[in-house]
């Protein structure tokens, strides 16, 4: 027996059968999908691998487009009181001219079939069951392979999955998938696989090793985009633009936040480009709106508790500390004047070497320089985009040819815990951690205490 399982995509012309073949190998170049009818005029074959092995192949096939004139044709070729099978009819049926003529279209299909171990018969759920739809199935079954019906867009409105699964039924075909090419569930691809591995019970070890390696690969993408977005956050977070003194003005204000603004927008866009590239669609598959950003967060993210934790720790052991904590509580409670300041700020820019990266930033605040860094609230919605983004990518079909809008407005659709904690919550701690570590923006200062913000910030976003 062959290991690897053919099985043939057939069904009546525009139904989604490259579709569904595109959306199961996550190619979207698969083919040609589009809403003429015909477009397929050929057969095309591709294989899915699991762990390096191939394990099933699956061969896209030209739509039925005459099942019923075709019906009537086979049958008028036995002659009287002769008494053919199916494959013989249609045997005889290929040998014709006909086969390379009139029916050419169909022949191929039938070919395709005698020589798959098993087909999938695409069904475009919202079209009304016809004649023409039972003749196709009636030709199909005469090739004595095993035949597994799939509804296609199911997610549509119009989509009459009842009466379908019920004239299936009348015809003896009880296992049926529901599959929507454009919008699959997140078990959609398991059902199928199973169901198929029902039908061809002999061919079932590789089916599962196919099961079990698509959803290794599920796990390990969900980790990955979970980590991009982490870093993304995490990065925003680390960011800040100092103003100098002669850079107070208003005009050089909002050049300094326009600036931000950009550096935030192209962040955010490559991060939906490594997301797209990740579950592999193309890049001009997601559209992200402009960020509502304000004129962002200035000076007292410098004090926040996770800084001053960190600045008591490193001054308790130099000979400035009382010094050092005075300047903080003074900073918070805005107990220094003018004079005070500025002499302060002498003292702690000459402790640089005990202070580190913290003296220097005490020194330029109190000498007047301003930090410009991104909102808590532009973090909450980047995070609900790139949160909404993933969602999206979990449940889109690489047939889908409408690009995903990334922004973040519109109420919850139905318990989303995941959005509710950006909306109400508190930020994760890891963003209040960044906010002490500039030096991680850009993704720089991978050290182990980044790497674990970013592990932590990843674990939050499920």
């Amino acid at each position: 027996m062959n290991e690897v399982l053919r099985v043939a995509v057939v069904g009546h012309t525009n139904t989604g059968k490259t579709s569904l073949l595109r959306t199961l190998a996550r190619d979207v170049g698969f083919g040609e999908v589009s809403d003429s009818a015909g477009t397929t005029r050929h057969v095309e074959g591709l294989r899915l691998m699991a762990d390096g092995r191939p394990a099933l192949e699956l061969f896209d096939t030209p739509g039925m487009e005459d099942a019923i004139a075709l019906l009537e044709f086979v049958d008028a070729l036995a002659a009287p009181g002769e008494r053919l099978d199916g494959p013989d009819r249609l045997a005889r049926f290929l040998e014709r001219p006909e086969a390379h003529a009139r029916f050419e279209q169909e022949a191929k299909v039938l070919r395709q079939m005698l020589a798959s171990d098993a087909a999938l018969y695409v069904v475009d759920a919202r079209d009304p069951v016809l004649p023409k739809h039972r003749d196709e199935l009636e030709l199909l079954a005469a090739c004595a392979r095993p035949l597994l019906p799939v509804l296609n867009f199911v997610a549509s409105k119009d989509a009459r999955v009842d009466e379908w699964r019920a004239a299936l039924a009348r015809l003896s075909l009880h296992a049926v998938v529901s599959f929507d090419t454009v919008a699959p569930a997140l078990d959609g691809e398991r059902e199928l696989f199973d169901t198929l591995a029902t039908l061809m019970h002999t061919h079932r070890p590789s089916l599962q090793r196919l099961i079990d390696a698509r959803a290794r690969e599920a796990d390990e993408r969900r980790t990955a985009a979970r980590r991009l977005v982490a870093e993304l956050l995490i990065d925003l977070a680390a960011r800040r633009k100092r103003l100098e003194t002669d850079e107070g003005s208003e005009p050089a204000l909002q050049a300094a936040v326009e600036a931000l603004r950009d550096v935030v927008r192209r962040r955010e866009q490559d991060c939906v480009e490594a997301l797209l590239r990740l579950y592999r669609f193309r890049p001009g598959d997601a559209r992200a709106a402009d960020l509502p950003l304000s004129d962002g967060r200035w000076d007292d993210d410098l004090f926040n508790p996770e800084t001053l934790r960190q600045m008591g720790l490193r001054l308790s052991t130099g000979v400035a500390a009382g010094a050092a904590a005075g300047v903080g509580i003074d900073l918070m409670t805005g107990g220094l004047t003018l004079g005070a300041a500025a002499a302060l700020g002498a003292i702690a820019g000459g402790l640089w070497q005990t202070f580190g990266h913290y003296g220097e930033r005490i020194a330029a605040r109190l000498r007047g320089h301003r930090e410009l860094t991104v909102d808590d609230v532009i973090l909450r919605v980047v995070a609900l985009r790139q949160h909404r983004l993933l969602v999206a990518l979990e449940g889109r079909g690489h047939a889908a040819l409408a690009p995903i809008e990334v922004a973040e407005g519109g109420e919850t659709v139905g318990t989303d815990e995941v959005a509710e904690r950006w909306r109400k919550g508190e930020l994760p701690y890891a963003l209040e951690k960044a906010r002490a570590h500039p030096e991680w923006a850009g993704g720089q200062g991978g050290d182990d205490e980044r790497e674990a913000a970013i592990s932590e910030l990843a674990a939050t976003l499920h």
